[in-house]
């Protein structure tokens, strides 16, 4: 027979709110400050224990609610040190910013509304509003009343854009995407590059286009996409009955950080009728440093922009963004108000959960706020100049080392280079060697069909002497392979 007797912490929220939360709540600002303070004197990164790993994957469900501070204290053993190593200084791999105190420091009380932001009138949507505005506005981007919204990442993000083109397209044509589907209509085609991320390709597939209407175009020898390719594809896809839709720039790719000729592919874009989407989720920022704007011309002729405020700018994992010249073209693509949600008290721009798939949506914007207001637009230009100096510090190590090969121009804070006296294969199986080291973190990639090594900087704590100890770890793995 189950057991339905009360158990010690089988108790009210208030009655936890009032004594337990308040002691377990004070320790847990005191766990994060002081692992967020003795970051850099530890490893980077090192591996997950078997014990450990069996530990975390393998627990039982509690047949009785368990104590906050036992909470706490299996928190502090088994998973603060094990992180992904993003928070060190000299962690460089892939797009992974470190949390921005002001973001860690409001999550709990995102957490403790828990609203869902999805719209009415509370403090969640408006707040919103406020920071997709200030996001817009950082990056030069045009911004209606309504151009935007928050999302879980860049890929929800890109979903949303491109599935704004498509139903544009469709309705331009005379036909509605969402009431009749794709069946029986001419192929739509969205272009992107060879560097282009892996969200673009994944949200063609997500919509229906399907892998094959998405045409990589040839990048010219700095990684941007060659424009004279672009225009004689979309001639040739036209001839052959398809329908162009859509074409993806990037406003720094994770590969090299190069940024696409953008205004040229507005051109392109604007010639035939097709949506210009710009991939900016790393990048966007890059515009900020000293000298850069000339290379994000035609940023702001893009019907889309999606961004990801978790990366350079550090609000805390699970916020990105897409931005929209006409936001009624994703509320024609995602609005369906059933009668329990209709809102007579709303607004003409109606409810977020109309323009994008998510109803339910988290409290996004607190952090997202903390966060810039803490840096403040002077804030954000330092962090972004400083990391874009490093990218270009390494690059000029890297060129007068002797030993290492620079593969790209750097454009933002992505330094692409190689050991050059070492082999494809010694050159792929490096970063991971750095990594088991535990005194830097880089991870690989392929450039020019050779392999690559990459470091993206977004740590505002990163200096010089550590792109030197990189440097030293490198060669250093390098003589174990």
């Amino acid at each position: 027979m189950a057991d339905h007797r009360p158990h010690a912490h089988d108790t009210r929220v208030a009655d936890v709110a009032r004594g337990e939360l308040r002691e377990a709540g004070a320790e847990a600002a005191a766990i994060v400050a002081e692992h967020l303070a003795g970051l850099g004197d530890r490893p980077v990164w090192r591996p997950v224990p078997d014990a450990e790993r069996a530990w975390l994957a393998g627990q039982e469900l509690p047949a009785h609610g368990r104590p906050l501070g036992e909470l706490l204290d299996d928190t502090r053993a088994h998973v603060l040190p094990y992180p992904m190593g993003n928070g060190h200084p000299r962690f460089f791999g892939w797009v992974n910013s470190p949390p921005n105190p002001a973001g860690v420091l409001v999550e709990p009380l995102a957490a403790a509304l828990d609203p869902s932001c999805a719209g009415g009138d509370h403090a969640g949507p408006h707040l919103e509003r406020a920071v997709v505005r200030w996001l817009a506005e950082l990056v030069g981007f045009p911004h209606p009343p309504g151009g935007g919204l928050l999302t879980s990442g860049a890929s929800m993000a890109t979903v949303i854009c491109l599935a704004s083109a498509r139903q544009r397209a469709a309705l331009a044509d005379g036909w509605d995407a969402r009431e009749e589907g794709l069946w029986g209509r001419p192929p739509m085609v969205m272009y992107v590059t060879e560097e282009g991320h892996s969200c673009l390709h994944k949200a063609a597939q997500l919509l229906g286009l399907g892998a094959r209407q998405v045409r990589v175009v040839p990048v010219d020898g700095a990684y941007r996409m060659d424009v004279a390719a672009l225009r004689t594809m979309i001639e040739e896809d036209l001839r052959r009955g398809l329908r162009p839709f859509c074409v993806a720039g990037s406003a720094g790719t994770v590969n090299s950080g190069a940024v696409d000729p953008l205004g040229a592919i507005a051109d392109v874009a604007a010639e035939h009728g097709l949506w210009f989407h710009v991939d900016g989720a790393y990048g966007a920022l890059g515009v900020l440093a000293d000298g850069a704007a000339p290379h994000y011309a035609g940023l702001e002729r893009a019907d889309s922009l999606a961004l990801d405020p978790h990366k350079w700018l550090g609000v805390p994992v699970g916020c990105g963004c897409a931005l929209l010249r006409d936001p009624g073209a994703a509320r024609a693509a995602f609005s369906l108000v059933p009668s329990y949600l209709i809102d007579d008290n709303a607004d003409d721009l109606g409810w977020f959960a109309e323009y994008g798939p998510e109803q339910t949506r988290p409290f996004r914007a607190l952090k997202t706020w903390a966060t810039l207001s803490h840096l403040g637009r002077s804030g954000v230009e330092r962090l972004v100049n400083h990391t874009a100096g490093l990218a270009r510090t390494l690059a000029a190590m890297v060129a007068d080392s002797g030993d290492f090969e620079l593969l790209a121009p750097v454009v933002t804070s992505i330094t692409a280079f190689r050991y050059a006296p070492g082999s494809d294969d010694v050159n792929r199986a490096i970063p991971g060697a750095v990594q088991a080291r535990g005194n830097a973190f880089i991870t690989g990639t392929r450039l020019g069909g050779r392999a690559a090594l990459r470091a993206c900087f977004l740590h505002p704590d990163t200096t010089e002497n550590d792109l030197a100890i990189l440097l030293d770890e490198i060669r250093l793995a390098a003589k174990t392979l």
